[in-house]
Order: C-alpha cells, then structure tokens, then sequence
C-alpha cells in the first residue's frame, strides 16, 4: 500500500471516531499565526484555511498506487511539455519503470507551468507543460508515478528580484563560478515561497514532492565572512555558523513536510551521496541523519562521475558497480540506527562524464547502468531514480536484474 493512501486511511479513522482536531500548521501549534513571516513580502497571497476534514480528505481527483518499488526517470520541464513526452512515457510503460520526477521548479528559479492570474509565481513562469492536469491524467491513465521536483535554495530569479533573501559582496548578488545564484536558507521567507509552489505541484494531483538544492552553495564555509547575508531568527542562537547552517536546512525540510502532511502526499529530498559518509556536511549545512529523520524518502545523489577517490577506489566513474555497492553498505549502516527510517531511493547515473578524462571517456550503456542497479539490489534498496540531464536514456536496460 501506498504511504498517501496509508496516511489518508489513518487520518480518515481518526477523524470518524472525532478522536482528535489536528492543528493546521506549525506556526499555528506554536501558537503563532501562521504565514506572517513572508506572504506581503514575497506577494504571496493570504490563504483560505479549510477545515481539518477537508485538509485530510483532499482529492485531486486522481488515484495513484505507489508502485511495489520506485524505478523512476527524471523528466525537465520542455520534454514533459513537448515533443519527447510521448518517447519518455512509452520507455516506462515497456518497461520495469513506473515513475517520473518532473520539473515544477528548475535550477535557476522558473516554474514550467503558468500559474494562475495574480499569482506570485507568474513572473517566473515558463509556459512547457501548458496543461499539468492533462498531463497528470494521461500518466494516470498509464499507471505512471509522478513526482513533482522543485529545486529550492539555487533561485537566481529570485535572488535578483531580492538580494535581501540573498547573498550580497559589493552590493551585488553573490554567485557562484557557474553564474548562478542563491537564496538564503535563513530566510523563513524562501520556505514560504517553495512550500506554497509544492502545495499547488500536490493540489494538481502529484503524490510526491521532491526537493533540491537543499543546502547553502558548495564551500559557503570558505567564503561565509566575505558575504553579506541575514541570518534571520538564527542569528541569537548559541550555535557556530556551522551548527547554525545545519539547523537551518534541518528546519527547513521539517516544516516543508508539516506543510504538506495535509495533502497526503510524500515528502523527499536530495543530498549529496557522501553526506552519508561523514557526520554532517559542514559548508553546505546538510546532516544526512537529521534529514532523513524528517522526510519519507531520501535520495542521495551516488552518481559514479561525481566522487572523487573513494572507499578505496581511484576513479569511481570507472567502477559503477563497486562505488555504489560501497555506498550502500554505508548508507543502509546509517539509516538503521534511525526509527522510522525513510525509503531509500538513490539517484543513479546515465550519461557519461568527459570533463574525467583526458583520452576516451567512461562510456554509460546497458551494463553500467545494470551494475549501479544491482549493486543497491544486492543491498537490499529497490528503488532508484536515473538522471540524464537531456532526458535520453539507455536503450535495452534491465531494470530489475535481481529478479
């Protein structure tokens, strides 16, 4: 049984009994009004609060079983708008594949959909998928899984629309050796404006949420005094910058799933794949174990291509098979000593890395993508989402080649 079917049987006994009236948000069960801290600034609209009935019995209309595992394809915003669709959707049905990971938010801060009039978002809106809906419905009809990505902290649209949710050197928006920019994880307001766009992604039928880019920018500890940057009500806390970082993305994604739990739907994330590795990422503020106390899925991005030597191996990309069925042995040591433990469900690589090599590259077909796989199988982790970043996917693959 699906974890959103599970949550709404459980919530819909509770409520039949009238055993309980569950608060609407984490501001409200603090006491405070919830909402105050971003809404006029951002240009989010005041929102109508249903009844707690209506919020645990929310219904899109569509009905999705989750699958016995998770075999997942990431899908950007134009293919899932355009002409690849129809190609991506086929490879999944002939397949042992059963879900996609669709841009709702990309990396640089646009949304693919146009939202509706008036709506904070519309300014950053890229019109590639002109009919979610629609498109939610034939992936229904298909038996298809659809997750709902939104990339959160990377926004340079929304850094130059506020530096003051920012990082600033000179006056300017601070950005990184690729051009892009950043938005602040202190900032309540950057919470606010993600968490609402992931409850839109989930109010048009998506039984997932999956966010990105949770973390301060790569190195932020190397250039954190050179920046000018706000630490909002983390600024009075007794913790290093450090220990202030972690909480700051740790509260975060724990107040995305508390928004959300209403909605029935699941909550992951994506982390660095050697966050599992060490006891917390210190630049990026990513605690692998506090994370994945407060999400349903963890997604540790284990692409060969991006270790360097690791767990004894020289060149990772190399070795798929041996890098992951390393990884995994630490990942599963990790995720034991928590309860609940989330679903794993690791990114996997398929595409090839030259800017590695000197002379003839890696190449990634059937067998290497067959390796990463079997060696998580071998693990006991089942469920696995493959990234390519143009959407063109290997041909021929076994996607349970334990079975």
């Amino acid at each position: 049984m699906g974890k959103r079917n599970l949550w709404i049987m459980i919530f819909t006994g509770i409520l039949l009994v009238g055993m309980i009236s569950p608060v609407h948000s984490a501001e409200a069960a603090d006491g405070k009004d919830a909402g105050t801290f971003t809404k006029k600034q951002i240009g989010l609209k005041e929102l109508a609060v249903p009844s707690p009935a209506a919020r645990f019995t929310y219904d899109s209309g569509l009905n999705f079983d989750y699958p016995d595992a998770v075999r997942g394809i990431y899908v950007t915003g134009p293919s899932a708008g355009g002409a690849k669709m129809p190609e991506l959707t086929k490879l999944v049905e002939d397949t042992e594949l059963n879900a996609m990971v669709i841009d709702i938010k990309e990396d640089n801060g646009n949304i693919t959909f146009q939202p509706e009039e008036g709506s904070p978002y519309a300014d950053v809106a890229e019109s590639f998928i002109d009919d979610p809906e629609k498109m939610l419905k034939e992936l229904e009809e298909k038996g298809i899984y659809p997750i709902a990505r939104v990339v959160v902290f990377k926004d340079s649209m929304l850094a130059e629309k506020r530096p003051d949710l920012s990082f600033t050197q000179n006056g300017q928006v601070w950005k990184n050796g690729k051009g892009e920019a950043f938005v602040n994880p202190f900032m309540e307001e950057v919470w606010e404006y993600n968490v609402e766009l992931a409850k839109k992604a989930a109010e048009m039928g998506f039984e997932e949420i999956q966010y990105d880019y949770v973390r301060f920018p790569e190195g932020f500890g190397s250039r954190d005094e050179q920046l000018d940057y706000g630490q909002g009500k983390y600024a009075d806390m007794d913790l290093d910058n450090v220990q202030k970082r972690v909480q700051a993305v740790t509260d975060f994604v724990e107040f995305a799933r508390s928004e959300l739990e209403y909605y029935g739907v699941d909550v992951s994330v994506d982390i660095f794949g050697y966050s599992a590795t060490i006891e917390e990422a210190p630049n990026i503020g990513q605690n692998f174990s506090k994370i994945s106390s407060n999400v349903d899925v963890i997604s540790s991005m284990i692409y060969p291509s991006h270790w360097g030597p690791y767990f004894g191996i020289s060149k990772p990309d190399a070795e798929p098979y041996k890098l992951i069925n390393e990884y995994a042995k630490v990942e599963n040591e990790v995720l034991g000593k928590l309860d609940p433990a989330p679903t794993s469900r690791p990114w996997l690589q398929d595409f090839e890395a030259p800017w590695l090599y000197s002379g003839p590259t890696k190449q990634y077909g059937k067998a290497e993508v067959e390796a990463q796989i079997r060696a998580l199988n071998e693990n006991g982790i089942d469920e696995f989402l493959l990234w390519n970043a143009g959407n063109n996917y290997t041909k021929g693959v076994d996607y349970t080649p334990m079975n």
